[in-house]
């Protein structure tokens, strides 16, 4: 990478020129950025450009910086089982580390390993905030933890109509045989 390819004054990209090299200095960022697009899995994402709210703790260490912090948003998508609409909030926290541009590491066992390396003196941190979004989602979102789902032959929501329910399916082989009452006719 270099440094033309990060902008300073995207959202994400943040400049750790105001915390210094000396290891141990820290630096505090408080900041609400519009979520990327795709922030989060099919049925449950962070809407894009809605408000991410970043509380990040930069500290300078030997190797690059170190990045603690948490994100708060707000969740939309639907459950997986009666696909009703679900809002919800995220608060997700995370660290990572990222490396001097002149570290001793190769920068492409970086990229296959997931570190982080700073640009100059700028981190874009949206590869950190998606990874930290996407793994403090469910895996399969519920409006409620019981939720009953769809009805697997109608698609009536079975909370909406918790007596619902459809007769026996007669076995094809024996169909033929419904053409019989199971009364006896009075013939007399």
């Amino acid at each position: 990478m270099n440094q033309t390819q990060l902008d300073p004054r995207a959202p994400l990209v943040l400049d750790t020129r105001e915390l210094g090299r000396r290891p141990g200095s820290q630096h505090e960022v408080h900041r609400s950025v519009p979520a990327p697009a795709d922030l989060g899995i099919e049925v449950l994402a962070v809407p894009e450009g809605s408000p991410v709210e970043l509380d990040l703790r930069l500290e300078a260490v030997m190797e690059g910086v170190l990045i603690t912090g948490t994100a708060t948003a707000t969740l939309e998508g639907e459950c997986v089982r009666c696909l009703e609409p679900l809002r919800d909030d995220l608060n997700t926290r995370f660290q990572e580390l990222f490396l001097n541009e002149d570290g001793d590491s190769n920068p492409e066992d970086d990229e296959e390993s997931g570190v982080g390396r700073l640009v100059g003196d700028l981190i874009d941190l949206e590869p950190l905030l998606r990874d930290a979004v996407v793994l403090a989602l469910p895996f399969q979102p519920l409006c409620e933890d019981d939720c009953p789902g769809l009805c697997i032959e109608c698609g009536v929501r079975l909370k909406d109509d918790p007596e619902h329910g459809h007769e026996e399916p007669i076995d094809p082989r024996w169909a033929g045989l419904t053409s019989f009452s199971a009364e006896p006719d009075n013939k007399d």
